[in-house]
């Protein structure tokens, strides 16, 4: 913690956390509960660089620690995917840059944080955007609101991966 408050106070915006498992790499090093306590400290951007075997099945604990960047090797993984969100009130324009960088784009259809809200569907116009510009082929995930009264807009809008999380934990399917 010392270390990172002097790295801090000398300017450092962002902090690289290499992660080895002894596995993927030779060495061992830092893993989640170190992340985690350090988290306490600053609130620098964490780059955490995983060098461990099969990375997808702890990115969700490393980011749950503290992590604000998640880097892993291909050679890590045969599941390897990139995506980029967006909000609701979040333009287009504000990703389309990193369009033809990443796998998936995930558009939230309500403001996130919160369960049961209700879909938003001015979303859909960005979700027909998205998928005319980058075809058939590109996932768009939709997150947000989503039931059984409103699911076909969203697909019928391009989105080919739906998150229906209140609508199925409450019982609100028909």
């Amino acid at each position: 913690a010392e270390q990172v408050k002097r790295a801090e106070n000398a300017g450092a915006q962002w902090l690289h956390i290499d992660v080895m498992d002894g596995h993927f790499v030779p060495n061992m090093t830092f893993a989640m509960p170190v992340i985690k306590s350090l988290r306490k400290y600053t609130d620098m951007f964490f780059d955490v660089h995983l060098m461990i075997d099969k990375p997808e099945r702890y990115i969700d604990e490393f980011i749950n620690a503290g992590a604000d960047g998640v880097t892993f090797h291909i050679e890590a993984t045969d599941k390897p995917k990139a995506a980029i969100s967006i909000n609701p009130k979040t333009p287009v324009s504000a990703i389309e840059k990193y369009l033809d960088k990443v796998d998936m784009v995930l558009v939230m259809s309500v403001e996130p944080g919160y369960g049961g809200q209700k879909y938003i569907e001015s979303v859909n116009e960005k979700i027909a955007y998205i998928r005319e510009k980058m075809g058939s082929d590109f996932d768009i995930e939709v997150d947000g609101g989503i039931n059984a009264n409103n699911i076909d807009n969203a697909i019928n809008a391009g989105a080919n991966i739906i998150v229906a999380g209140t609508a199925v934990f409450n019982d609100d399917i028909e």
